[in-house]
C-alpha cells in the first residue's frame, strides 16, 4: 500500500497540518503582551487545540500498537512501526512543550514580556543552530530508512507478482494444451461421422437399386412365371432341409 492510500498518512498529514496551525497560533501569542485585549482568548483557543491533538495523537498511536501485534498483516516493517511510533513521540513532545509554555504565561502576573518570552523558549527547548543539524541529519536518515523499507517491500511486491504471473503463464499453458486436444478430438469425430455418413448414403443408394430391380422383374414375370419360381424354392427349400437333417 502506497503512503498516499496508508490511513496512517492521512490522519498522520491532517494532524501535522493542525499542530503548523497551532505551532503559527503559538508564535503570534509568544509576540503578544501579556496585557494584550486577545491575549486570554488566544491563550485558551491554544489550550483547546493542544488538547484536541493530543487526543488525536493518542488515538493514532493506539492504531500503532494494534498494527505492531502482527506487522505482516498490514504489509509493515519493524523499521517502519519505530518510523511511527518516533514521529507520535515528536508530536507529543511538541504538543506537551506548547500547552506547558501557554500554561506558564497564563500564570505570570505581567512581569514582562522578555521574561515571560525567555520562560516559553526554555519551555519550548528552542533548538541551535548545531542542534538544528542534527535534526535535518535525522531526519534525513529517518527519510533514508523510510526510503530503503519502501524499496525493500516494493521488490518483494515485485517479486510476488512475478511469481503470480508466471504460475497463470504456466495454467493458460495448460489450458491451451487441453483445448489443442478437444480440437483434435473433435477433427477426428467429425472425420468418423462423415465416413459414416458416406457409407449409409452408399448403403441406401444399393438398396433402391435392389429395390427397383426387382420391382422391375416381378412385374415383367407372368402368372405363370411366379408360380413356376415359388415351386422351384419349394423343392430348393426341401432339397436343402434333407441334405442337412437326413445325411
Amino acid at each position: 500500500m502506497s503512503s498516499a492510500q496508508d490511513p496512517f498518512y492521512i490522519v498522520k498529514e491532517e494532524i501535522q497540518d493542525s499542530i503548523d496551525k497551532l505551532l503559527s497560533s503559538f508564535h503570534k501569542w509568544e509576540q503578544m503582551a501579556l496585557d494584550a485585549v486577545d491575549h486570554g482568548h488566544l491563550t485558551k483557543e491554544l489550550l483547546a487545540g493542544c488538547e484536541s491533538i493530543q487526543w488525536q495523537v493518542v488515538e493514532l498511536e493506539k492504531t500503532i500498537s494494534v498494527a505492531a501485534r502482527d506487522p505482516s498483516l498490514y504489509g509493515l516493517t519493524v523499521v517502519e512501526l519505530e518510523k511511527r511510533r518516533r514521529w507520535t513521540s515528536t508530536a507529543r513532545t511538541q504538543l506537551s512543550n506548547v500547552k506547558n509554555a501557554v500554561v506558564a504565561g497564563k500564570e505570570m502576573n505581567g512581569t514582562g514580556n522578555i521574561s515571560a518570552s525567555a520562560t516559553r523558549r526554555e519551555l519550548m527547548r528552542l533548538p541551535d543552530s548545531n542542534q538544528t543539524d542534527r535534526s535535518n541529519q535525522y531526519i534525513a536518515r529517518n527519510n533514508d530508512d523510510f526510503i530503503s523499507s519502501e524499496s525493500d517491500r516494493q521488490l518483494l511486491l515485485i517479486k510476488q507478482q512475478d511469481e503470480e504471473l508466471d504460475e497463470l503463464s504456466a495454467s493458460v499453458e495448460r489450458i491451451g494444451g487441453v483445448g489443442l486436444t478437444i480440437h483434435e478430438e473433435l477433427l477426428s469425430q467429425e472425420k468418423i461421422l462423415d465416413e459414416l455418413g458416406n457409407e449409409m448414403d452408399s448403403t441406401s443408394n444399393r438398396l433402391d437399386f435392389v429395390q427397383k430391380k426387382v420391382a422391375m422383374v416381378m412385374k415383367k414375370a407372368s402368372v405363370k412365371g411366379q408360380l413356376m419360381m415359388i415351386f422351384a424354392l419349394i423343392a430348393l427349400f426341401i432339397i436343402l432341409f434333407v441334405l442337412v437333417f437326413v445325411t
